[in-house]
């Protein structure tokens, strides 16, 4: 048979899904009417903590947002006006003040006869000409007129000629003396003094005596090329 003894189908019918949603609100309701009726202040908790969890407050912006302030710590600076450099001129120089300076004073015009620079007389002035011992231009002196100076042309060399000293002629040996002579325009010793002397008087004494005949000289010479007299140091050294 198609069906059943009773006459119901043997089919069941699925429920709704919306008469459960509707049971189970009623259920839900039925719990919270329960709970504010058994636990009023923990309700009233738990509503205020399911609200503030979904309470967002908006503010509607009254205007743009302020701009912060940007520091201005490493920005370019303005660019500055050109100087224009002053003109610099140098200070005038300095000169140092003319100093007199004193002149000479002029040669005496006088006639007198007597020592200084003039014209003629017979003192031992630098006169032009006179018969004293000045260096004149011309004279019968021994004045110092000569261009150039005399020549030895022969000395002492025998050593048998001096007086042997005392300690034997080895003591005189690397002694010498000088001595001032006047050769003459003939080339002769006219006139020997000791100079320098030596440490041995004697032998000293001997270098006068034998110049005059021992030496001789190619004599001084003026600006002309006449012989004239002239001093000159000869120095006598001795070997042995």
């Amino acid at each position: 048979m198609g069906a059943n003894e009773q006459g119901y189908s043997s089919v069941r019918r699925r429920p709704r899904p919306g008469l459960i949603a509707l049971i189970v609100l009623a259920h839900l309701a039925a719990l919270y009417a329960l709970s504010r009726a058994l636990a009023p202040d923990f309700t009233a908790e738990v509503e205020r903590s399911v609200v503030s969890a979904f309470t967002v407050t908006v503010t509607a912006p009254q205007g743009p947002p302020p701009s912060e302030p940007v520091s201005d710590e490493g920005a370019q600076g303005e660019a500055g006006e050109r100087a224009t450099p002053r003109p610099v001129a140098a200070p005038p120089p300095k000169l140092p003040k003319p100093q007199a300076v004193p002149l000479p004073r002029v040669s005496s015009t006088g006639s007198q006869s007597s020592s200084g620079a003039q014209s003629a007389g017979h003192g031992t002035g630098g006169a032009g000409s006179g018969g004293g011992t000045g260096s004149g231009a011309s004279g019968s002196g021994s004045g110092g007129a000569a261009a150039t100076k005399p020549v030895l042309i022969r000395a002492i060399t025998d050593a048998r000629l001096f007086p042997v000293p005392p300690g034997g002629r080895e003591a005189r040996v690397g002694q010498s003396v000088i001595v001032r002579l006047i050769v003459s325009p003939e080339g002769r010793v006219s006139d020997c003094r000791v100079h320098r002397p030596s440490a041995f008087p004697e032998t000293d004494a001997a270098v006068c005596r034998l110049a005059p005949e021992h030496l001789r000289f190619e004599p001084a010479r003026d600006r002309d090329g006449r012989p004239v007299a002239a001093p000159f140091y000869y120095r006598q050294r001795f070997f042995d």
